[in-house]
């Protein structure tokens, strides 16, 4: 069951046997000898890609609660519960990590000594299991079965600007006359594309697909180019509040401002009630929430 639902998650039979320690003979064997004990096919193969079949999916749903089982079973034996301790692997956007995570690690630290935590900063969308990270902070939706997602704290998307960029090009009183200004774009991980802008005033919502003089496929970069006067940046508002409040960015089509994705602290399901996992989603999720009263109080 291991082995299928590893097969499942990464789509490929090498990547499982890789994360399983095991070689790819032996998972082929595995899942062969489950389709045979259940006397149907679960994982449609093909030379590029292996993909699930009806049975296979509902069969996956089943195994991943009854995996998920079996390891709190284990950790309950191994006294897991009883301490926070062991290696936790955990993901955040760059933003988050240098300007909360970072400073507020000592106290952490030494509440949990015989923690190891390895923390990776960057702004792109992991595969957990690939990856072998247990917890992500991330923004949007989770639509991954084999994922918990805790919903920490919503934002507003914000366009604005230096004050010297606007001195010298104008502001802009709508969103279309921002074709005509130098924007500041960010990448999508997945498609390598910008991203559209939102924008809503009452219940009139645009989605506009904008020329961009430069792009980043990092949140902090884009806002570090707009500081310095590049262009008009669209961001969640949780990211420039400081800017704005010192006056270093100033915001344009205040009334445009459109619900932003929320903030949330993912982990893989199988995880979710370790004492690991429950202190340091804890943790992620005070910072956010005190940040984000932060954020409601400069603005």
């Amino acid at each position: 069951m291991r082995s299928f639902a590893r097969v499942a998650e990464l789509h490929s039979f090498t990547r499982a046997a890789d994360s399983l320690g095991l070689s790819r003979a032996v998972v082929s064997t595995h899942v062969a000898d489950l389709e045979r004990h259940l006397r149907c096919q679960l994982l449609h193969r093909t030379t590029r890609r292996v993909g699930l079949t009806g049975d296979g999916a509902e069969y996956l749903t089943r195994c991943q609660r009854i995996l998920a089982e079996l390891e709190a079973a284990d950790e309950t034996l191994r006294g897991a519960r009883l301490a926070v301790q062991g290696r936790l692997r955990v993901d955040v956007p760059v933003a988050f990590g240098r300007a909360l995570l970072i400073p507020a690690l000592p106290r952490f630290t030494q509440r949990y000594p015989d923690l190891k935590l390895e923390v990776q900063l960057n702004d792109r969308v992991i595969d957990l299991i690939a990856e072998e990270v247990d917890l992500v902070v991330r923004a949007g939706p989770v639509r991954e079965p084999h994922l918990i997602a805790r919903r920490i704290v919503d934002t507003r998307l914000v366009t604005c600007a230096a004050p010297e960029y606007l001195r010298a090009h104008g502001v802009p009183s709508d969103p279309d006359e921002l074709r005509r200004h130098k924007l500041i774009g960010h990448l999508s991980s997945s498609s390598h594309r910008p991203y559209k802008w939102l924008f809503q005033r009452g219940t009139v919502r645009r989605q506009l697909q904008l020329p961009f003089s430069v792009s980043f496929n990092s949140v902090e970069a884009r806002i570090l180019a707009a500081l310095r006067g590049v262009g008009i940046v669209q961001s969640p508002d949780i990211m420039v509040a400081e800017a704005l409040a010192a006056g270093r960015l100033q915001v344009v089509l205040p009334e445009w401002s459109a619900p932003g994705a929320p903030l949330m602290v993912v982990c893989r399901s199988a995880l979710r009630n370790t004492p690991k996992i429950r202190v340091f989603a804890d943790f992620a999720a005070e910072l956010l929430l005190q940040y984000r009263r932060r954020v409601d109080a400069m603005l």
